[in-house]
């Protein structure tokens, strides 16, 4: 008859950890059963293969739909991972046991099933702690115990489960857990050893089993799907609760010291917080070390504490070598008590073949996958950077965001581009889900593409092109460009060809950049702005508030647009349909006071000439909403106008003064909106001007009624003037 020992283990526990490496040594077993699902004894074995470092993470994926999956994640104080590397060490039989993935990633809750109890918070608390990982950590994680510690363990879930009725889901994975535990038996091993989350311990004890028929019915009919498992690099990061992990630990960081510290715990940590405040320019001397140790000692004494923990270890950091500071201690708990180590698995490790090519191409390209974000500057001119540039924009189409472009460089008319990396083990998934539309990253992203392109509307188009483009994809940015062209040409919602035209243009401006032939892009962009150019006074008529206010960046765009080819006749010709809506009745405010202020900016109008209209669209007669719309469209951008054209400030302090005070603040809004872009100083210097117009001096700083000039007197200062300016 096969002994089985039940090792009930707190996730991540490393007290646990350590229990189990010596029960492993004293029971010796012949078959090591580990909770997690059976699909990972195809990959187990990988788990002793030089290069594997973790953290890792078993992961099992439906094959039809890989973003179904799970992570089974493990560190090297995880006792589940002690558990199966000494089975491989001591070349004994390892298996998983739980409910197949193939099960469980397709399972429904249920709905009428009690709430899950945490019985780590039971036990806390029947021993006077209000917190759990304080009472684990004094019982479990502080105290190395041997296999009495598992007995301890077993009685105490069996007393807490009397009573209490699992959920369906909690009931099968056990009736799962003891199939698996019924055929090791039945192969008749001597010894066999099962490591398993503490709650589950009770119903694994031979004796209590229920009837095998029973167990059969709870896993009778139930649906399954198609699945692969593999090993991921995991983080600690990941490991933390923070991150939404349900098994997940405080201070990862911690853990890991705590296993693998041989001794003196509490000094060697605290000599690594010294080493870390000390980079960051923060004087620890080793006196205040030492002092620290003894202050931990000191406060687990007076809490009755068998050792110093975390909360001692911490406290004692802030008062003596942070100086009180909890500045310095963020630091601490992002490096230290967190960490960012990313785990390593063997290149044998199963991949698909887009995962493969990722990894060809980041050794070519010596790039290093970090859990820690990290800054890339690249020069667009290196052609180890070009290539760089057009992975991450590549992975960027396949929804697999290793890279994030920084905003300061989104300008796509410079040669340098910033790019934030950080690999969060989700990527591993979103690989798999990619790997669907090709074998290599370059294929994958041109297919993915053709697919947008398929129903994108031309705004879009417009914008996969200029994707395209970066990602250096020729195939695809040639079927891009025949659609755009396509779809131009039966389109006829102008708004919809305005939003085509920034894009493309800065395609055609800085396609030079990257090496690329834009001359069908010009071709096709040329016929959209006549188009657009055609057809914009129509559309800026008859238009609701939030359509104007779309219509009027829509308008800002083209005209960045423009301003980004060096094609005089469509300049021209923009111009010419600007005029026209600054012309036209009918048209919102906020688009006619823009097209003003782009015509003045162009030198179609003069100052007199803007004046004007202004004056007549902020006269009393005028809608005060419209005008103040008005306003907002001829204002925005910089405040210059205002500071230098004191006819221009006139007007609209007068127009301000003048509304009547209920409807000014229904205005207020749009009005502060209108100045708050402008700079601090802009602000002040109209402030200025403004005091000189309520003193009666005008804008200027001339008084209104002082007419004359006293040449004499300004031509003393202008001799100097005119040196200052040379």
């Amino acid at each position: 008859m096969s002994q089985v020992h039940i090792l009930g283990i707190r996730h991540h526990g490393p007290g646990s950890a350590r229990a189990v490496s010596g029960a492993l040594a004293e029971l010796d077993p012949d078959i090591v059963l580990i909770e997690g699902p059976p699909e990972l004894d195809a990959v187990a074995p990988l788990a002793a293969a030089q290069g594997m470092r973790p953290p890792v993470a078993g992961l099992v994926y439906a094959v039809d739909a890989p973003s179904t999956a799970n992570f089974y994640p493990m560190a090297v104080f995880s006792p589940e991972w002690v558990a199966l590397r000494w089975a491989l060490e001591h070349e004994r039989e390892v298996r998983f046991l739980d409910l197949p993935a193939a099960i469980s990633l397709v399972l429904e809750d249920d709905d009428e099933s009690e709430a899950p109890m945490d019985p780590i918070k039971t036990l806390a608390e029947t021993a006077g702690f209000d917190d759990p990982e304080r009472w684990w950590e004094d019982a479990v994680e502080l105290r190395y115990h041997g296999l009495d510690v598992f007995t301890a363990v077993l009685d105490a879930m069996a007393a807490l489960r009397e009573g209490h009725t699992p959920d369906l889901r909690t009931r099968r994975r056990e009736a799962a857990m003891r199939r698996v535990l019924r055929a090791a038996i039945r192969s008749g091993a001597e010894t066999i050893a099962v490591v398993c989350g503490a709650w589950h311990a009770p119903t694994l004890v031979p004796s209590e089993f229920p009837t095998q028929t029973a167990d059969n019915q709870l896993l009778k009919g139930l649906r399954t799907t198609k699945v692969a498992a593999t090993w991921v690099p995991w983080t600690s990061t990941r490991l933390a609760r923070m991150s939404g992990y349900g098994a997940g630990i405080e201070s990862p960081g911690w853990y890991h010291h705590l296993f693998t510290a041989k001794d003196e715990v509490v000094g060697r940590w605290l000599v690594r917080v010294a080493h870390l405040l000390r980079r960051e320019q923060v004087d620890v001397s080793s006196a205040a070390v030492i002092e620290a140790v003894r202050l931990t000692r000191t406060l687990a004494a007076i809490r009755d504490r068998p050792h110093p923990g975390l909360p001692e270890v911490l406290e004692s950091c802030q008062a003596v070598l942070c100086g009180g500071s909890d500045v310095p201690m963020r630091l601490v708990a992002r490096k230290l008590l967190v960490g960012d180590i990313l785990g390593r698995v063997p290149p044998e490790t199963p991949m698909v073949p887009l995962a493969m090519d990722l990894a060809a191409t980041r050794k070519r390209l010596r790039l290093k996958q970090s859990a820690a974000e990290q800054d890339l500057d690249l020069d667009l001119r290196t052609p180890s950077h070009l290539e760089r540039s057009k992975l991450f924009h590549r992975l960027q189409l396949l929804e697999v965001p290793w890279g994030e472009q920084a905003e300061t460089s989104r300008t796509k008319g410079t040669f340098r581009e910033t790019w934030t990396l950080e690999w969060k083990p989700e990527l591993e998934v979103a690989l798999i889900e990619a790997s669907g539309f090709g074998t290599t990253i370059e294929s994958a992203a041109t297919a993915v593409v053709a697919q947008r392109t398929a129903d994108a509307d031309i705004a879009v188009l417009s914008t996969l092109v200029e994707t395209t483009l970066t990602a250096d994809l020729p195939a695809a940015l040639a079927d891009v460009l025949a659609a755009l062209d396509e779809r131009a040409a039966r389109q006829h919602d102008i708004t919809r060809l305005m939003a085509a035209v920034e894009p493309m243009a800065r395609v055609r401006r800085y396609g030079n950049v990257r090496r690329a032939d834009t001359e069908l892009v010009q071709r096709v962009l040329t016929g959209i702005i006549t188009r657009v150019t055609v057809g914009l006074a129509a559309a800026c008529t008859a238009l609701d508030e939030d359509a104007a206010a779309d219509v009027r960046e829509l308008i800002d765009g083209v005209q960045r647009g423009i301003g980004l080819l060096d094609q005089p006749e469509l300049r021209v010709v923009w111009l010419g349909a600007l005029r026209s809506v600054a012309d036209r009745q009918g048209v919102p405010g906020v688009i006619a006071g823009r097209a003003v202020r782009l015509l003045l900016d162009a030198g179609l109008l003069d100052v007199a000439d803007a004046a004007a209209r202004l004056s007549r669209r902020l006269s009393l007669a005028s809608d005060a909403t419209q005008a103040a719309g008005w306003l907002d469209g001829f204002l925005s951008g910089e405040a210059a106008l205002l500071v230098h054209e004191p006819e221009l400030l006139e007007i609209v302090d007068r127009w301000t003064t003048s509304v009547d005070a209920e409807l000014f603040d229904h205005l207020l809004p749009l009005l502060r909106r209108t100045f708050a872009d402008f700079t601090a100083t802009e602000r002040r210097d109209i402030g200025l001007r403004v005091r000189r117009i309520d003193r009666g001096e005008g804008a200027s700083g001339v008084r209104a009624d002082d007419t004359t000039l006293d040449r004499d007197r300004a031509s003393l200062v202008v001799p100097r003037i005119l040196e200052l300016l040379r």
